[in-house]
């Protein structure tokens, strides 16, 4: 598969994920989606390392999102900068920004983060790590919002 290939399934995959995350949150999706469109895309042993440096496995993400639908149907979110940056094997690294928008589980409910993400490309991607790190404060402070 060629780079220009990898780049755009990347960046389709962390679109789609974070486009369930607002339909989620905002309650737009009905709950009966939460597997296909959320589960199915993770390793098991997937684990997320959220801004705050707390590790979330899988099982425990999955039980706080469940918890959490319908809970916020003002939030948004903007992915940007989405770049591969390394591919070996069948795995694939790349990071983003994700910019939120009325964020109420968040201090600032405006805010961005970057990530870096390992997806399993074997077969069809599945994420496997994700390490989230806020930006700059003058940054965010700075937005853009404008989503």
């Amino acid at each position: 598969m060629s780079a220009e290939l990898i780049e755009s399934a990347i960046r389709q995959e962390i679109e789609s994920l974070h486009e369930f995350f607002v339909g989620w949150f905002s309650g737009a999706l009905p709950n009966s989606v939460f597997d296909a469109q959320f589960t199915r895309r993770f390793d098991p042993e997937f684990v997320l390392i959220s801004p705050s440096g707390e590790l979330l496995s899988l099982s425990q993400l999955s039980s706080g999102l469940r918890a959490a639908h319908g809970s916020n149907p003002d939030f948004r979110i903007a992915i940007r900068e989405v770049q591969v940056r390394r591919t070996a094997n069948s795995q694939v690294l790349a990071t983003y920004q994700e910019w939120q928008r009325h964020a109420l589980a968040s201090a600032p409910p405006d805010n961005g983060r970057v990530a870096t993400v390992l997806f399993n490309a074997a077969d069809e991607l599945r994420w496997l790590h994700v390490h989230e790190t806020w930006l700059p404060a003058a940054q965010m402070a700075a937005g853009p919002y404008d989503f």
